[in-house]
């Protein structure tokens, strides 16, 4: 590793790299948490902002592909209605963002709500008292949020028995392993999903985007044929989570891009991405830990 990039982005280094340990510790509180999280059969509206609403996705697509009932995430600024018997969950590190509190505090009389959190003793804490996750354990320091977030996915996952026994060794290896791409020469990533994992690719992206500034996307791989894929060229790495289609796969090599795949969990991929982005930020004289412009908590005012 280039000796610059050694020290740059201490805090969020540590905490991506604790995520199988963190992982586990939420798969140990499982039954716990189940007892919270809907249940089978109850119609679901997942809320966050951000990650959490790509978190959110992931596990809607998951949890309806498994016949659990209807699940849609949704973003509190963009929603236009709720069912009169919808479980909502709310999802949100910092517990202070302001239009997830606003949702909150119109729907609290109204709908069972949840609330997965990384601290308490704050607006959302203090909303949802009796009916919270609270993941304290993995919670962050950095603004750009890594393991809290697939923690959450994590916790999610289990209460829908969609966790694989390798995802925790998965993780272990994904923080192992070469990175996908040279951080010196590459220009370009797209990262590409497909149903539960497009939430995981648009995460993936915004990881890359806020640490480092960098030029980043994701799509559904099956749409990537459809234009995005005339930005490709020998710079750019298309990184596929979960399976890559040859018919996809072909085209990208014809273009004179990368390809990358693994067989990990898709989720996995996440702290792979996330070394990725920690180590271009370096590379371009930015501290992760702090990006600019970017707030733990976002206060939408009107």
């Amino acid at each position: 590793m280039n000796d610059s990039i050694v020290g740059t982005g201490a805090i969020t280094r540590a905490e991506l790299t604790s995520q199988p340990e963190i992982w586990q510790q939420a798969l140990d509180l499982a039954e716990r948490h189940r007892a919270l999280l809907p249940a089978a059969g109850e119609k679901v509206l997942i809320v966050g902002c951000g990650t959490s609403y790509y978190i959110g996705d992931s596990y809607a697509y998951l949890r309806n592909d498994a016949g659990l009932g209807r699940t849609r995430a949704a973003i509190p600024s963009e929603l236009d209605w709720i069912d009169d018997d919808e479980h909502i969950v709310v999802i949100s590190r910092s517990g202070t963002t302001q239009d997830v509190v606003d949702l909150v505090e119109r729907y609290g009389a109204t709908h069972r709500i949840t609330a997965i959190l990384g601290d308490t003793d704050t607006p959302l804490g203090r909303l949802c008292t009796d009916r919270t996750v609270h993941l304290d354990f993995a919670d962050e320091k950095s603004i750009v949020q890594t393991r809290f977030a697939t923690t959450v996915l994590t916790t999610l996952r289990a209460s829908i028995d969609q966790v694989p026994a390798t995802l925790v060794d998965d993780a272990r290896t994904a923080l192992a392993e070469t990175l996908p791409t040279d951080p010196e020469h590459v220009q370009h990533i797209v990262f590409l999903g497909h149903r539960w994992t497009n939430g995981l690719a648009q995460e993936a992206a915004l990881k890359v985007r806020e640490s480092a500034g960098f030029w980043t996307e994701a799509y559904s791989m099956w749409e990537y044929q459809h234009g995005p894929i005339s930005c490709a060229g020998p710079n750019t790495l298309v990184w596929f989570l979960g399976e890559a289609p040859d018919v996809i796969a072909d085209d990208v090599r014809s273009t004179g891009a990368a390809v990358y795949v693994n067989d990990l969990d898709p989720q996995a991929n996440l702290p792979l991405a996330h070394r990725l982005a920690v180590d271009l930020a370096a590379l371009r004289g930015r501290n992760p830990d702090t990006p600019p412009f970017l707030n733990r908590s976002v206060l939408v005012t009107d």
